[in-house]
């Protein structure tokens, strides 16, 4: 295992409910609560971000939330390419999903050559673009973003040129797009998609392993299938949405809660498993908001509980 580098981006731009900029502090305040070092024990990199825009009466509208959720996955992608140039392992821990376009541009931008394949972990497929969005909330848009997409054949937004010109320039955030093949983006408890979704899953054959498939075949059939789905890529990034967890199991502590979802063990078996093929190289966390948590800091310390039995055992 390579040396673990922390990337902290408190950025929650991208969504539609505040406070997930909070997540990274709560799930340090877990570590603390435990009296466990993780976070002393690596280097960290905090980016910085431009929450404040949300005081903004305009923030609202999709185009002022594409610019600067532009200018957070630049940023993004620059940490991530840096540290692994350097040959360190980015544990990205972030606000709002939008800004993990940057971390699959960090990852294109160190290593413009290889091939990546994608691991998304979530309750949602987050394939839109500012053509098909129903609620303009750009986390919900990185893998489209990732894969290239406009959906312009499922289009249900009029969109002005300044939004349309913005997009184009996300997608090229790192490097040319696509950062990713759909051959190459296989999902781990997607369970609440809109219809534009569906048909892009399906028009581009791209893999779900819903929750109960996992635990009707098995999670080691389902993952052995993914490790030769992705067999033919150099380095995989894993994405862990926490709302792919179980909402009334763990807590509501997420934007977007879901029910249905994975335990703790599951998504640690998952996880592992890949990491085990030695192609990954980068892992992030993501939408962990205590504002909405009805349990206290629980979510946060589910996501915590995740990292320190992934990482403190290497």
């Amino acid at each position: 295992m390579k040396p673990i580098t922390i990337i902290k981006n408190r950025s929650d731009i991208g969504a539609g409910t505040r406070g997930s900029d909070l997540g990274i502090d709560a799930i340090e305040i877990a570590a603390i609560n435990q009296h466990n070092g993780f976070f002393n024990e690596h280097p960290f990199v905090d980016v910085p971000s431009h929450n404040e825009t949300i005081y903004n009466k305009k923030f609202f509208e999709i185009k002022h939330r594409l610019g600067f959720v532009l200018e957070q996955c630049q940023r993004v992608c620059n940490s991530v390419s840096e540290i692994l140039k350097q040959n360190q392992f980015p544990l990205i821990l972030s606000g709002d999903h939008s800004s993990a376009f940057g971390s699959l541009a960090g990852i294109q931008k160190a290593y413009p050559n290889k091939t990546i394949g994608v691991l998304w972990i979530d309750a949602h497929a987050d394939l839109h673009t500012p053509l098909s969005t129903p609620s303009g909330n750009v986390h919900g848009m990185p893998l489209a973003a990732a894969l290239g997409f406009n959906n312009e054949n499922l289009a249900v937004n009029k969109t002005n040129q300044e939004t349309l010109t913005l997009w184009e320039n996300l997608k090229k955030v790192g490097g040319d797009p696509p950062k990713v093949l759909p051959k190459h983006l296989v999902y781990f408890g997607v369970r609440n998609t809109e219809e534009p979704e569906d048909k892009v899953i399906k028009q581009n054959n791209i893999k779900n392993y819903p929750v109960h498939e996992i635990r009707h075949r098995g999670l080691e059939r389902c993952v052995n299938e993914t490790l030769e789905r992705l067999s033919d890529v150099d380095m995989i990034y894993i994405s862990f949405d926490v709302d792919s967890m179980d909402c009334d199991l763990i807590s509501k502590g997420t934007g977007t809660p879901v029910s249905k979802g994975f335990d703790i063990d599951e998504v640690v078996a998952i996880i592992d498993r890949i990491m085990e093929s030695k192609k990954v190289v980068s892992l992030e966390v993501t939408e962990v908001n205590p504002l909405l948590d009805n349990k206290g800091n629980r979510m946060a310390e589910a996501a915590f509980e995740v990292i320190q039995r992934l990482f403190q055992k290497k």
